[in-house]
């Protein structure tokens, strides 16, 4: 790495030792966590977050979903903060996520949530904050410092420590497996090369992102990411919900980035890859599946909820160079800081 590397650069190529640090300092913590969920028996699962660790939150929602046919609910923070209520969650349990722990409206929805009888779970990077001091069970995502103020390894292990619990949780060992192969499949996602669409983004100022199940919570990501490093408006929609309404200014070479993932939607994402593009779209995909559309690289798990993760490892070192061909330091957007404290 050279010395004029990016803060960001350096930390997404982190990832794969972030996420071997994880799975090799967290298993027995992990299991008492687990343990204590399931003699709960929660009928709902909640979870509290803003920003990036909503946008985590949502993917472990279809994990938990698609795993235990338990429903998950995202709960606004300002719900206790602002409007001073208190809910019922009594058979719930609730998984907080936040890289710094330090957001005052988070940590007064997780208290108000262990108040209340939930068995309440924190994903942090730092166990000594606020947020960790607010629930039953802080788990550390073992990220390691970040600086960058866009997130990037604390997203990936906010996951990868969700899926861990979930794994557990479950006994399901072919996604504890699929978890451990994880390491390795980040280091070939990182090699994976998106110049074809940096040369296409170079100059646009406008983009969709598309994506279904768990890699509709990764779209959510990268139009975060888009607007925050590259001053570019994205917006995310499901694959399936752009052609109710935002399809028609989808016109004649009209960006659309789509995220498609080796699962049960993979099929179904593609074929609307390649109707926008039929349609005159410069439409990306990340399958091979795709006849219109174009394809970007991609690195597989084998395994349909740790898959999806691996195309935003990729996306994260398209998004970092696109920054700069941009002229822009993806370390420091204007008019963000690091930790965000909202109430």
């Amino acid at each position: 790495m050279t010395k004029n590397a990016t803060n960001m650069s350096m930390e997404i190529r982190e990832i794969p030792e972030a996420v071997q640090r994880l799975i090799d300092q967290s298993p027995s913590y992990i299991r008492e966590v687990a343990d204590a969920i399931r003699k709960h028996h929660p009928s709902v699962v909640c979870t509290i977050a803003r920003g990036s660790s909503d946008h985590a939150a949502a993917y472990l929602k279809y994990a938990i979903e698609l795993s235990c046919g338990i429903p998950v609910a995202s709960i606004g923070p300002s719900v206790s903060s602002v409007y001073g209520a208190s809910l019922n969650l009594e058979m719930a349990a609730t998984i907080s996520i936040s890289q710094s722990g330090g957001s005052p409206d988070i940590v007064r929805m997780t208290e108000s949530a262990r108040e209340s009888g939930a068995t309440t779970v924190v994903l942090t990077n730092n166990t000594n904050s606020p947020l960790a001091s607010a629930c039953d069970y802080p788990l550390d995502i073992r990220a390691g410092p970040e600086l960058s103020v866009a997130a990037t390894k604390t997203f990936i292990t906010s996951i990868v420590a969700g899926l861990m619990l979930l794994a557990r949780w479950q006994n399901d060992t072919k996604l504890e497996d699929a978890i451990k192969r994880l390491p390795d499949q980040s280091s070939k996602a990182i090699g994976c090369d998106w110049s074809l669409l940096i040369e296409r983004l170079r100059n646009e100022q406008s983009l969709y992102v598309l994506g279904r199940g768990p890699s509709m919570a990764l779209s959510n990501e990268v139009a975060l990411k888009f607007k925050e490093t590259c001053q570019i408006h994205a917006e995310s929609y499901s694959s399936a919900e752009v052609l109710h309404g935002p399809v028609s200014i989808v016109g004649s070479g009209y960006p659309v980035l789509v995220l498609a993932a080796r699962d049960a939607a993979e099929s179904a994402v593609v074929d609307v890859a390649d109707s926008l593009a039929g349609q005159g779209a410069d439409a990306f995909v990340t399958s091979g599946l795709g006849r219109a559309a174009k394809q970007l690289p991609f690195a597989s798990t084998g395994h349909s909820l740790t898959d999806p993760l691996l195309l935003i490892v990729s996306f994260y070192v398209f998004i970092e160079r696109l920054a700069r061909e941009r002229g822009l330091n993806p370390d420091n957007p204007p008019h963000l800081r690091k930790v965000t404290e909202t109430r």
